[in-house]
Order: structure tokens, then sequence, then C-alpha cells
């Protein structure tokens, strides 16, 4: 079986070539930019579940509707990684990098 993250993306391709993409954007900055808005939009969902309003009565976490929500956020990062040329490994590479520097930054009082 492929690895997690190889999976996620082929099967983030195959949907994508499914799509009508009449309307997507055409260079990669402009699809970057689509793509940055569709992640923000799905945070809005994600966060509207929560109980965010301190002013109204609190209602319940969905669970189930957070992991959903948080899996759109998934794909359009995943897509956004593909149009950026960026494979799995990649992803993990930058990703250790970049942890590295956080964790830096944490034991330096950042």
């Amino acid at each position: 079986m492929k690895d997690k993250l190889d999976l996620i993306f082929s099967l983030q391709k195959e949907l994508s070539s499914l799509m009508d993409l009449s309307r997507y954007p055409k260079t990669m900055e402009d699809k970057i930019s689509m793509l940055c808005i569709a992640i923000i939009h799905e945070a809005t969902e994600l966060q509207r579940i929560t109980n965010w309003k301190w002013w109204k009565k609190p209602t319940n976490f969905d669970v189930k509707e957070a992991k959903e929500e948080l899996i759109d956020i998934l794909h359009f990062v995943i897509q956004a990684s593909l149009e950026l040329g960026l494979s799995p490994n990649d992803i993990l590479e930058e990703y250790i990098k970049k942890n590295y520097i956080n964790r830096n930054r944490q034991k330096n009082g950042y």
C-alpha cells in the first residue's frame, strides 16, 4: 500500500481531473490566491461551529462537522501543494525544516 500522504496526493489529482476547470485560474499565482481564499473560507466555516461568540448562548461542539471542515481545508492545501509542484516528500522536508525553526523559537522565548 502506498504511503498515506502519497495516497492523499493521488486522490486529489484524480478529483481534480474530474472537475470542470474552465473557471479555474490559469496562472500559478492566481491559482494559489484562489486556493488561499478557499482555505480561509473553509477555516471560517470550521471556526463558526465553535463557541467563539462569548455573548451568545453556547451550543454543543459538533466534532463530526469539525472534522469535515478540516478535511475540506486539507483538500485545498493539497491542491495548492500540487500547484506549487510539491511532492509528499517535499512536504515532509519542508515540514521538518519549519518544525525545527518553530521549536527553536519556542525555546528562545518567541
